[in-house]
């Protein structure tokens, strides 16, 4: 099975760290973020894993070829010239999802305890063309979805932005994403023709014609490791946490 991890981001919100190294390669407990994403992703089976890099991306390369890639087959999407959005990133390494299979996206910046492969099979169920792995949790952006977990729109509760991507009824159910998600290959159909978008527009957009689902998780923990505060939170909480 085929998966991808996002690391290409420049973690602004973890500045002065990522004043010299990548995101990926923050050490959580002694342990970097990319390490513990890969080991995640590879024990449910993923063992085909395309990496995108854009900040500091030697020293990604570099890391690899020291943990001779983890024993899996690992490729990388460079993206130093330009740093493309989760959905432009996406889109560059199409090429490697050749096999018809639907496939994980994995931020690198996650750090839960979410099955990977009831996600997967609740996308297989659903012949969604997408599954978000979503979650009650505290957050100021929410998906919204309808009763029957389609993806409706979202919000931000601090700004109040509001994007809807089909007619509400009065009734509707928030969630906040949790980075993770299952997806078809048939999504590169409907991709625009610019090479640098968001995954998060894509996705409303794309839901008023075709199905895109939310999966409930009930993950015991759930750390979005993207600014000092959280990835100290998550360092007090855990030790061997995968």
């Amino acid at each position: 099975m085929k998966a991808m991890i996002l690391a290409a981001g420049l973690g602004t919100r973890l500045r002065p760290l990522t004043n010299t190294i990548p995101k990926a390669l923050i050490r959580l407990n002694g342990i970097t973020l990319l390490e513990r994403a890969i080991k995640k992703i590879s024990l449910a089976g993923f063992n085909e894993i395309m990496i995108n890099v854009h900040h500091f991306p030697e020293q990604i390369k570099h890391f690899l070829e020291q943990k001779k890639y983890f024993g899996l087959n690992i490729s990388i999407s460079d993206e130093s010239d330009e740093l493309l959005d989760t959905g432009g990133g996406l889109k560059k390494a199409a090429w490697f999802f050749n096999d018809a299979k639907p496939f994980l996206l994995h931020n690198v910046d996650v750090l839960t305890d979410i099955n990977l492969n009831e996600l997967l099979n609740s996308h297989i169920k659903n012949n969604s063309i997408a599954t978000l792995a979503v979650m009650k949790r505290e957050s100021s952006r929410q998906f919204l979805f309808d009763d029957e977990m389609n993806l409706c729109g979202w919000q931000n509760l601090k700004t109040n932005e509001e994007k809807i991507s089909k007619k509400l009824k009065n009734h509707f159910l928030k969630y906040a994403f949790c980075g993770i998600q299952i997806l078809e290959p048939a999504i590169f159909d409907f991709f625009p023709q610019e090479n640098k978008f968001s995954l998060i527009d894509f996705y409303l957009k794309t839901s008023e014609e075709k199905t895109i689902k939310g999966n409930i998780s009930d993950s015991s923990f759930f750390f979005d490791l993207g600014t000092i505060k959280k990835l100290n939170e998550a360092e007090k909480q855990t030790t061997e946490i995968l």
